[in-house]
């Protein structure tokens, strides 16, 4: 298993080296986004943040304690994404990160669209967690936990399920 430093913004000249397996830390920002979100962005035409290259982190955090900048923030069941993700990688996203598998249907989607898959470990939200250096709500407020937080990661750890080629 190799390991890899992935910084953003994202070089999709860099994601292309990657391979499954290979295990990745992530630095820089990343945005989070679950169902209600993509349902806004896919179906509503409501896209309030440049997503170009950028990182959709499927979460939705539990609230900060106090001297925390957010609180458990494990992943999201990725397949529970899969109807809005060529919709999703077509309007720039990058990568996307959750966890368990994605269908069949949806692997070839992220070469067409030079993207990648990364899993994140489910069950250690609060470790995740200490990653975070710092978070804020940057869209679809109204939605609380399943609003878009834009969080600044440090060496956030991830799996390349999906590659991108």
């Amino acid at each position: 298993m190799r390991k890899i430093k992935l910084n953003t913004p994202i070089e999709r000249d860099e994601l292309k080296q990657l391979e499954a397996g290979d295990m990745v830390f992530v630095s820089g920002e990343i945005f989070t986004a679950r169902d209600a979100v993509h349902h806004l962005i896919v179906c509503e035409g409501e896209i309030p943040i440049d997503l170009n290259d950028r990182i959709i982190y499927y979460a939705g955090p539990a609230p900060a304690p106090p001297g925390h900048p957010i609180g458990s923030i494990g992943p999201t069941t990725s397949s529970r994404m899969d109807v809005y993700t060529e919709e999703i990688l077509k309007v720039g996203v990058a990568v996307t990160i959750g966890k368990g598998p994605r269908s069949d249907d949806v692997k070839p989607i992220y070469a067409k669209y030079g993207a990648l898959h990364l899993s994140a470990l489910g069950g250690v939200g609060a470790l995740l967690a200490t990653k975070v250096k710092s978070a804020e709500v940057v869209a679809f407020s109204h939605l609380g936990p399943e609003a878009v937080y834009r969080l600044v990661v440090e060496d956030f750890p991830a799996i390349v399920s999906i590659p991108a080629k």
